[in-house]
């Protein structure tokens, strides 16, 4: 548990029963997650520096979804 506290730290500032921090975290995640996606979308274009930057990009959505994820479990107490 405390490696997916290094990981990703933000989701465990969610507390159980509270919506308020759900959403704030959630739309944290979604926010960072489409501005760099979209910057890293843009630099994917480039002929040979885009496989990098699909590698990264695709990394990055892997992040996200598994932090909302956690966002979610810390919510309904599943994870402490």
């Amino acid at each position: 548990m405390d490696l997916l506290k290094k990981l990703w730290p933000t989701p465990f500032q969610v507390k159980p029963k509270d919506i308020a921090s759900l959403l704030i975290q959630g739309v944290i995640f979604l926010v960072v997650c489409a501005v760099v996606g979209w910057l890293i979308g843009i630099l994917a274009g480039i002929p040979i520096v885009g496989l990098i930057f699909g590698l990264v990009g695709a990394l990055l959505e892997i992040y996200g979804l598994v932090g909302i994820v956690l966002c979610i479990l810390r919510y309904f107490d599943v994870v402490k």
